[in-house]
């Protein structure tokens, strides 16, 4: 099953991809370009960003039932932990070149900022308050 199209409920942490991003160098400055096709199967439609998180936060703890999502460490690094019910896999994000692809389906926790970090997510749907599951026992019963 192609990631683009993979449905939340059979979705595993395996299907979460790390990917290099579309890198320009120039005498100025480098440049960091994301677009459908370039290393991502979706049209983002949203982009948020997290900052000044405390070290000892986390932000996540949730899921989505259709999201596709591009997590980005624009500056810093922080860590990444997914869930799928069953398995589990740990992500350590810290270079503004590569992004993690999150299919839906996958239970995200980002925890251990370092100071000055900046988390870019990229996702494919706008905020969609029914697309979230919050609560664990529901999660798991999306996915069986």
């Amino acid at each position: 099953m192609a990631f683009g199209i993979m449905s939340g409920a059979t979705s595993n942490v395996e299907h979460a991809q790390l990917t290099e991003l579309n890198r320009i160098r120039t005498e100025v400055g480098d440049l960091v370009a994301c677009e459908k096709g370039d290393g991502i199967p979706f049209d983002p439609v949203r982009a948020y960003y997290l900052y000044d998180v405390p070290d000892t936060a986390e932000r996540g703890g949730h899921a989505h039932r259709e999201l596709q999502q591009l997590i980005v460490a624009v500056s810093g690094s922080f860590k990444v932990v997914l869930s799928d019910g069953v398995g589990k896999k740990e992500v350590m994000l810290r270079k503004p070149t590569e992004g993690l692809l999150l299919p839906p389906g996958l239970w995200r926790t980002l925890e251990d900022f370092s100071g000055g970090a900046i988390c870019l997510v990229l996702a494919s749907h706008g905020y969609e308050a029914a697309d979230y599951i919050r609560d664990w026992s529901e999660f798991l019963s999306f996915k069986s």
